[in-house]
């Protein structure tokens, strides 16, 4: 189904590509955004939904000396989030924290509480731990995955350990597998390489089209979903994973974000570069079909479950997040700077 939009929006002073929900925020319906301008101070939003729920309200702004290409928040303190950025040919990664009465301030700054300063070549994204509080965090830059101790109290980060890609490999994003937390999957060109983090050591890989986007399905093991630049959207079932089970068209042109819904199974939100975010219903076939010997041989099955785009926009969108608090509401960013809260209730009986 094709249609505008009938959301919240908000706009950005600057371009941006960035949007994370606060996980942490468990009273309120929020997420953090960060701009991307060459020539100004860029900005990181705090941005709330209204207890009324027909408004955006900017509940911190906090300038940010750097582009911000990555932006996570961290699951277990609403205040502390991370950012990978770059100026010019310079880059890096760190730990920042707002600070406590940041509502009471005139011009409230960030403090940073660690910079992730090992990096050899240039960072792309920051991946906390799945849930729950824990001191880890991995890092993963062009040639590089870094697992670190993040110590907030002491404001300190060291490098447990670390393991190179390879010469042949470009990483350019991961995820970090909510149901075995000792796995993290990087994409990496045209492949997706598995670590084990007890050993640093790759355990297998995806080899298909050029990767863009991943995220695993947080209500069922072993799911994987991907966004590929040409073709469109594949779900993997690890246990079988020379061929998608399943594939989706995607976007008109590349297909730059993918999100599954943290409560409802089989939802899962794209973002493209058509300027459009579309909504899917995805049911993969069930685990006895993936096990019939039949299956590896059988043509992969295309199946066309749009439920809605989401068309209203002037400009790429390349930020996608489902709020934790709310999984009935996503919201999108596209590079002109407006976000959009959607609502996906009247979609939900349709399954």
């Amino acid at each position: 189904m094709q249609g505008g939009s009938s959301g919240i929006g908000y706009g950005l002073k600057y371009q941006a590509r960035c949007i994370a929900d606060v996980k942490a925020d468990t009273d309120h319906t929020s997420f953090l955004t960060g701009t991307l301008s060459l020539k100004e101070e860029n900005e990181v939003h705090l941005i709330r939904l209204s207890s009324s729920g027909t408004e955006l309200v900017c509940e911190g702004l906090f300038s940010h000396p750097n582009e911000i290409w990555d932006l996570a928040s961290c699951p277990f303190d609403q205040r502390i989030f991370s950012t990978v950025f770059s100026s010019g040919e310079s880059h890096g990664a760190a730990i920042w924290q707002i600070p406590e009465l940041y509502g009471e301030l005139n011009s409230p700054q960030l403090e940073k509480i660690a910079s992730l300063d090992a990096h050899k070549s240039k960072p792309k994204c920051i991946l906390w731990w799945p849930s729950g509080k824990h001191d880890k965090l991995v890092s993963i830059d062009e040639q590089n995955l870094y697992l670190w101790s993040l110590d907030t109290s002491r404001k300190t980060a060291q490098v447990l350990s670390q393991e190179s890609s390879g010469i042949l490999h470009n990483l350019s994003g991961g995820a970090w597998d909510p149901h075995d937390v000792n796995v993290v999957a990087s994409t990496c060109e045209s492949s997706i390489q598995f670590w084990d983090l007890r050993t640093m050591k790759k355990t297998n890989s995806i080899e298909h089209g050029h990767f863009r986007s991943l995220d695993y399905d947080s209500n069922k093991k072993h799911m994987l979903v991907t966004a590929e630049d040409e073709s469109g959207i594949h779900i993997w079932d690890l246990r079988k994973p020379k061929i998608p089970v399943l594939e989706l068209p995607g976007h008109a042109h590349w297909t730059w974000a993918v999100r599954c819904n943290p409560e409802y199974d089989g939802l899962i939100a794209s973002a493209g570069t058509d300027s459009t975010v579309n909504l899917w219903f995805a049911s993969p076939p069930r685990s006895d079909d993936l096990s019939s010997e039949s299956f590896t041989e059988s043509p992969l099955k295309r199946v066309d479950p749009l439920l809605h785009s989401y068309s209203d926009y002037e400009d790429s969108v390349y930020g996608l997040a489902w709020s934790f608090r709310e999984p009935s509401l996503f919201a999108s960013l596209s590079h002109d700077g407006r976000v959009v809260v959607e609502s996906i209730k009247p979609y939900l009986t349709r399954k």
